[in-house]
């Protein structure tokens, strides 16, 4: 017991550390940078001074996964208020009805569009490194997973695509606030958009009433906005507790038993990273201003592994430094994090898909094979993967649709965070992109008032 508080002591001495970092005036995302190293190294140390002696790891991981937890906790309590004002706002700040139709188009678009790129370029790469399910070993822990997976799977795979779409709409918003189903984040979304849309009936029915609404939805987000702000003060404490266990707690067998795995994301990764940049160049975006713009905002997707968590930064990125119209930033941001994940609902179930087609006699180069897999993930990749543990309810959802077992999401578990920050900060980077890109091909006129939050104009 006196080793593992000497190691709570070693971790306080860290959050200690990174607090007189922020009172010397050092930026949020560079706080974050140094609890992520700090973490790295802290994990490492766990891990190297405490060789076979994983009692102790793991009583110490207990203590310091409550800052971690707390962390996540307070990001999952935000993230239904956050989405729901966002798009009240962004329906509120347009003139018409038709606005909200041109811009929520072009998004939707674009989303599905690079989700379909992603698939493709995940089964591009799985198939080109030669993955497969061969050599894989399941573990105590593995096999835990699975028999839960199933269970899930199980009763996803009762719902045709058909009830999908009605689970959809909300029948009960405040139950959907709570997150109590798997497609909440996109109910929410709906009533958001319906809202927001009889709200702007109502003003433009009664120009008396249009101010108060207007100055409502300012007050809501402001206070929403304040909220999140709060809470990323502690980002660089919870990433420094959550980076300690996933480090600490990850085996290195397992690393480097699916480290082929590893490398494969990560180039499909980075090859989808190849082409939002070649998307904005074709748009006419200086690429250096771009990235040195949303740097941050990336770096944070990269740390916290939550999109959700990321649309303030995004949102204000989007609209102070790359003049992007709020509303549209607004629903850029907030659908982004909803639909169409480029990286956990594109690239992973492809890249999974692709693995076990050799076991099931299944020709992975094979056109038909390419072209279903490909539809059906962009198809699932609406509303699936905004909800937590997206690149998992993904994966449900496209291998079963597929005639595949859900076995191979249960043996990639243990390497999962590893792979999951760089898919959120692609996630991310393709909201972002997405509400440029839409900015540049869709003109639209605002409520603008001085009082109205990142106001660029």
């Amino acid at each position: 017991m006196s080793i593992v508080i000497l190691n709570l002591l070693v971790f306080f001495a860290l959050v200690i550390l990174i607090a007189k970092q922020m009172r010397v005036g050092l930026s949020l995302s560079k706080q974050i940078l140094l609890g992520l190293t700090l973490g790295v190294i802290f994990g490492l140390g766990l891990q190297l001074f405490y060789v076979g002696n994983n009692e102790v790891i793991k009583d110490t991981l207990t203590w310091t996964n409550v800052v971690g937890s707390i962390y996540v906790n307070l990001l999952r309590m935000v993230i239904m208020p956050l989405v729901l004002t966002m798009m009240i706002a962004a329906v509120v700040k347009m003139r018409d009805v038709t606005s909200l139709g041109k811009v929520g188009f072009s998004v939707v678009g674009i989303l599905m569009g690079t989700t379909m790129i992603s698939a493709l370029v995940g089964i591009g790469v799985s198939n080109t490194f030669g993955l497969s399910m061969d050599g894989l070993t399941e573990g105590v822990r593995e096999l835990s997973r699975a028999d839960s997976l199933i269970n899930r799977q199980e009763s996803i795979s009762n719902l045709g695509l058909a009830d999908m779409l009605v689970r959809f709409i909300p029948s009960n918003i405040f139950s959907d606030l709570t997150g109590a189903r798997p497609t909440s984040v996109i109910a929410v979304v709906i009533f958001g958009i319906l809202f927001g849309i009889s709200a702007l009936m109502v003003a433009k029915e009664d120009q008396s009433k249009a101010q108060p609404i207007i100055a409502f939805v300012e007050t809501a987000q402001a206070i929403i906005m304040k909220l999140v702000r709060i809470i990323m003060l502690i980002t660089p404490y919870g990433i420094l507790a959550l980076m300690t266990k996933v480090v600490a707690g990850s085996s290195a067998s397992d690393i480097l038993n699916l480290i082929s795995f590893v490398v494969a994301s990560y180039v499909a990764i980075a090859v989808m990273f190849l082409i939002h940049t070649m998307i904005l160049r074709l748009n006419g975006v200086s690429v250096l201003g771009y990235f040195k713009s949303i740097w941050p905002v990336l770096t944070f997707a990269f740390t916290s592994r939550s999109s959700a968590a990321t649309i303030p930064l995004n949102v204000e990125t989007q609209v102070e430094k790359l003049n992007v119209p709020q509303s549209i930033a607004n629903l850029s941001a907030s659908l982004g994090a909803t639909i169409g994940q480029n990286g956990c609902a594109g690239i992973y179930p492809a890249m999974l898909a692709a693995m076990i087609a050799p076991s099931m006699g299944i020709n992975p180069w094979d056109p038909s094979f390419i072209l279903s897999l490909t539809a059906i993930v962009t198809i699932s990749s609406f509303g699936i993967a905004g909800v937590g543990g997206g690149a998992t309810f993904a994966a449900l959802v496209v291998l079963p649709a597929m005639g595949f077992p859900v076995a191979l999401v249960a043996l990639l578990i243990s390497i999962e965070p590893i792979i999951d920050m760089a898919r959120t900060a692609l996630n991310v980077n393709g909201a972002i992109m997405t509400g440029v890109i839409t900015s540049k091909v869709v003109k639209i006129d605002e409520v603008r008032t001085e009082s109205v939050a990142f106001n660029n104009s």
